[in-house]
């Protein structure tokens, strides 16, 4: 069946319709065009030649306003030309003045080489004569002075930014003297820690620009979010023109929200998302219809991958996740875009725009934690004018169940809002050590600016800084910014050994931050469906050593974390409940694993996982159970439904914030050293925290009244993994107090006797 036949066939499915809440079918669009700017006659006709007569609508906008001087903003759906937007304004820049200079960041080494072959394009296409150089960590150094001396577009990623160019800018002088354009592509992406930190680079890459004498334009690209120019601008700093209505044409996209069927309805158990999501892609690959998986964790892609190719061993089907090296991913995308790859399993590393080709169907397996995402992710298909299909497949989380019970919430809700936090403490002055190194600072640099001048004043009580003359320099032997990584709290990677044959070899890696619950010992580490055992994780050396192994299972591991207060910033005490954010100490440990079968999904065993706990100074919200509010429950009650609502509010909580659940640990405490009184803090799980915490003492109440939502219209009868967590976890009256205390919360006292 080609695609068309197999959607008027799943349409028809009785057992397939019970468990779609919902399917939106978006008609055709035709295009809208616009006017092309003024720009040299060698590159409109190879605008020509490349059969665009006219640009679209949004490309139109966007040229007009980079070429008269403005920093734009374009955020329009996956696959609408948004490169195009900015790579015609440069090379009419570039045309008119051959000693300008333009720099374009991209937040992966991938989408920056892919990136590379379009600019490439263009330039072969209006006749050469402009030298486009990619410069990362892979580049070779015979060819980086090169680079440096004429490379008149020069494309990189912000880590190589910060650590390879900014910090050696005195090699970067006909760059800097003469920088014209900065693009700044896939801006949603920057957004949390890694946002926070890339705002922190942008501000030291204007600095030195001033120093040189230039002021470069920014134009930025973006998937649809709630606020690009807001984000943008927080970024950079500057104002920014937004440009969002897309006059792209669309082919007919089929969008359907998939719940798989509930296996136990007292614990309001469903059956496996993954297990769903194997049997709906079994029907599409068997159809030779090309899809894409996406999933949420490295297990799980291994996981499913193994599923797929037990099932379908004919077809040609490959994992594509962090963690594999450099050529074997170029390998894979080369396959997909030829058509020799059929399916491909992935994580979020193929969510940006890495040139893939034109796939004919999506499957999500959960939500992957922002509607933005999700949209990006389903915008993998379809992307030439046939039709396309992206399903959905909700997991039990309730954030999941959440949304695919209120499918009005995730078709016509707007996308949510990138955050950052670039004045974060921890963050900021670890990018003014990189900064100081690079230029000096000046007393006029801390006019108006209180905060700097006391950072400085403090650097250089460390004897970091040597203050002489209203000026301040940086005085030791080390280089900050290999110290700093702009992803994750961690400074590195965790590289993974098999040693299974004679000679060692690295098969992959993991943040620093993620190793102790992927790569503890006993753990199952799944590379290309292959299974391997961690013998030994060594932390200090970053190395993990793995050797083959043939089992019947994966693990997969918890962890505990605790919390002390050190500052409240701002406090709210109320009747009921009282509210706060502030600073605090976060200690968390990894405590044990689970062996879980492969099929079946059934608990094999459990084991302890013996690593030191690490302690984090952040920021967290937190909410304090009033005795008014307990005095009608029993101790045993209270701890019951405490913990019921930590499960559930880690759960919402990324609904109203652009974050994934692993941006946030959850802690209660039954009797707060603190507060004396029952307790739930909501902590950023990254040093100094990037807004999370704040943004939720503003958003108490609606998250509340979600929670609320959630747990009554869950389909379990005592609590279970879709609301508040498994009845034996948190006790047998953790829902029925937890829905009391959000009732009384809220005032919505519906569901009181």
């Amino acid at each position: 069946m080609n695609l068309d036949q197999l959607i008027d066939t799943l349409r028809t499915d009785k057992e397939f319709g019970e468990r779609v809440t919902g399917w939106v079918e978006v008609a055709p669009r035709a295009p809208a065009y616009g006017d092309l700017p003024a720009v040299d006659e060698r590159l409109a006709s190879a605008m020509k030649r490349r059969g665009i007569l006219q640009p679209y609508s949004h490309q139109a906008q966007a040229m007009e306003g980079l070429l008269r001087g403005e920093n734009v903003v374009v955020a329009t759906p996956t696959a609408s030309g948004k490169s195009l937007c900015y790579i015609i304004p440069v090379l009419e820049e570039i045309l008119r003045k051959p000693e300008a200079r333009a720099l374009f960041l991209y937040p992966t080494k991938a989408l920056a080489q892919d990136q590379r072959t379009e600019i490439g394009e263009w330039i072969e296409a209006i006749g050469g004569g402009i030298a486009s150089f990619t410069y990362d960590g892979d580049t070779p150094a015979s060819s980086r002075r090169s680079i440096r001396r004429a490379g008149q577009i020069v494309i990189t990623n912000p880590d190589m930014l910060h650590t390879g160019i900014l910090p050696h800018h005195t090699k970067w002088v006909h760059l800097f003297e003469n920088l014209e354009y900065v693009i700044i592509d896939e801006l949603h992406t920057y957004r949390g820690v890694f946002g926070s930190h890339v705002a922190n680079v942008l501000r030291r890459l204007q600095r030195i620009a001033r120093f040189y004498g230039s002021s470069p334009r920014f134009a930025a690209s973006s998937a649809t979010i709630a606020n690009p120019r807001e984000l943008a601008e927080s970024l950079v700093g500057e104002p920014f023109r937004l440009v969002d209505e897309s006059g792209a044409p669309r082919s007919r996209k089929h969008t359907v929200l998939y719940n798989p069927p509930v296996v136990n309805r007292e614990l309001g158990i469903r059956r496996s998302s993954v297990l769903e999501a194997r049997d709906i892609l079994r029907q599409l690959l068997g159809n030779g219809i090309q899809t894409i998986a996406f999933v949420r964790s490295r297990i799980q892609s291994e996981v499913l991958l193994s599923y797929l190719r037990e099932s379908l061993p004919r077809v040609n089907i490959r994992g594509y996740r962090g963690g594999y090296l450099p050529a074997q991913r170029r390998e894979i995308e080369r396959g997909l875009r030829t058509g020799e790859i059929r399916g491909v399993v992935a994580t979020n590393a193929l969510e940006l725009g890495v040139d893939i080709g034109s796939l004919d169907a999506a499957v999500l397996v959960g939500y992957p934690g922002t509607i933005a995402s999700a949209l990006q992710q389903m915008g993998r298909a379809g992307r030439g004018d046939a039709p396309s299909l992206a399903v959905m497949v909700a997991s039990s989380s309730p954030l999941d169940q959440h949304l695919v019970t209120h499918p009005d919430y995730f078709f016509d809700r707007s996308p949510e809002r990138g955050l950052v936090q670039p004045d974060n403490l921890h963050i900021r002055v670890s990018h003014l050590k990189c900064a100081a190194f690079e230029l000096p600072f000046t007393a006029e640099e801390t006019e108006g600016d209180s905060d700097l001048r006391e950072i400085l004043e403090y650097l250089s009580e460390t004897r970091i800084l040597h203050p002489s003359d209203d000026r301040w320099h940086w005085m030791t032997e080390g280089f900050p910014a290999q110290d700093i990584s702009l992803r994750s709290a961690s400074t590195g990677n965790v590289v993974i050994v098999d040693r299974t044959e004679p000679e060692p070899r690295v098969i992959g890696e993991v943040d620093e931050f993620s190793a102790p619950m992927l790569l503890h010992e006993e753990a199952i580490y799944i590379h290309e469906a292959v299974q391997y055992q961690v013998e030994e994780l060594d932390l200090e050396e970053r190395k993990a050593f793995v050797r083959r192994i043939d089992v019947n299972y994966y693990t997969d591991a918890t962890f505990a974390a605790d919390t002390a207060v050190l500052d409240v910033l701002r406090r709210d005490d109320r009747e009921l409940a009282s509210r706060f954010f502030g600073e605090i100490r976060l200690t968390a440990q990894p405590t044990t694993f689970k062996k879980i079968r492969f099929g079946t999904h059934e608990n094999l065993g459990w084991g302890r996982i013996h690593l030191p706990p690490r302690e984090m100074h952040t920021t967290a919200y937190w909410m304090t159970l009033e005795p008014t509010l307990t005095a009608r429950f029993s101790p045993g009650e209270v701890e019951s439904g405490l913990m019921g609502l930590r499960n559930l509010m880690l759960e919402v909580a990324p609904l109203f914030l652009s974050c994934d659940r692993r941006d946030l640990y959850a802690v209660a405490q039954i009797r707060s050293p603190f507060t004396g009184h029952p307790t739930l803090y909501l902590c950023d799980a990254y040093p100094g925290g990037v807004g999370l915490g704040e943004a939720l003492f503003g958003l108490e109440a609606e998250l509340q009244r979600t929670c609320l939502q959630v747990v009554r219209e869950c389909v379990c009868t005592d609590g279970c993994p879709s609301c508040i967590g498994a009845p034996a976890e948190v006790g047998a009256s953790a829902r029925r107090i937890a829905t009391r205390i959000l009732a009384r919360l809220t005032g919505d006292l519906r569901c009181l006797d």
